[in-house]
């Protein structure tokens, strides 16, 4: 496992043992960091690469990718510029470690900024799985997305993403183009045994 520090992002990255898979890029949600989501991305896709970046910005101590006002509330200067940078790391680690183009795996704060990614920049990634998003931008723009496989996982529960945000999502990636897959699961904001099954499933088919 490599750590490294001379990229936009200080960074994990796991070599695959198995080429045929496409990479993963983790993307932890809000106070996680680089080692968040490495056990999760090796579980849902045995013989992957990992691309896992830290956050660059901080809210208390916190890392996250973007700013935000408030609870719910975002950025969306902080939002645009955060995707743009994020997307250029995946272009420079592509270049560094000889990847093909990886399939984002987003919870909470890291599905926003992946959503926003594949809305401003959608020749960044493969595909992703965002578990917990809201929509990052009000106005999205145009993008075309066509036949890129988005999954979203929604909490049935969750007392932090509201059911219709994440529905105007689901609906501005379909006009974009992408073929989504959003599911509600009887959860919360954390993620669930039926999480890591739909997502293992869904990742399987790449």
């Amino acid at each position: 496992m490599t750590v490294a520090e001379t990229f936009r992002h200080l960074h994990h990255f796991v070599p695959a043992t198995d080429p045929s898979r496409p990479p993963l890029l983790l993307l932890h949600g809000t106070g996680g960091d680089e080692n968040d989501l490495l056990p999760l991305g090796r579980a849902l896709a045995p013989g992957s690469a990992l691309l896992a970046p830290r956050g660059n910005v901080l809210e208390g101590g916190a890392p996250r990718f973007f700013r935000r006002l408030r609870e719910g509330v975002f950025d969306e200067d902080d939002v645009r510029r955060r995707a743009h940078d994020l997307a250029d790391f995946v272009a420079e680690a592509r270049d560094a470690y000889g990847l093909q183009k990886p399939v984002a795996l987003g919870f909470s704060n890291g599905a926003n900024i992946a959503a926003a990614v594949l809305l401003l920049r959608p020749e960044a990634l493969a595909g992703a799985a965002l578990l917990r998003p809201m929509s990052p931008l009000a106005a999205a723009p145009a993008a075309d997305l066509s036949g890129t496989p988005v999954l979203m996982l929604s909490g049935a529960f969750d007392p932090i993403v509201p059911g219709d945000d994440v529905g105007r999502l689901a609906g501005t990636l379909r006009a974009a183009g992408a073929e989504v897959d959003h599911r509600t699961l009887p959860a919360g904001h954390g993620l669930s045994q039926a999480d890591i099954a739909a997502t293992t499933e869904w990742l399987a088919r790449f």
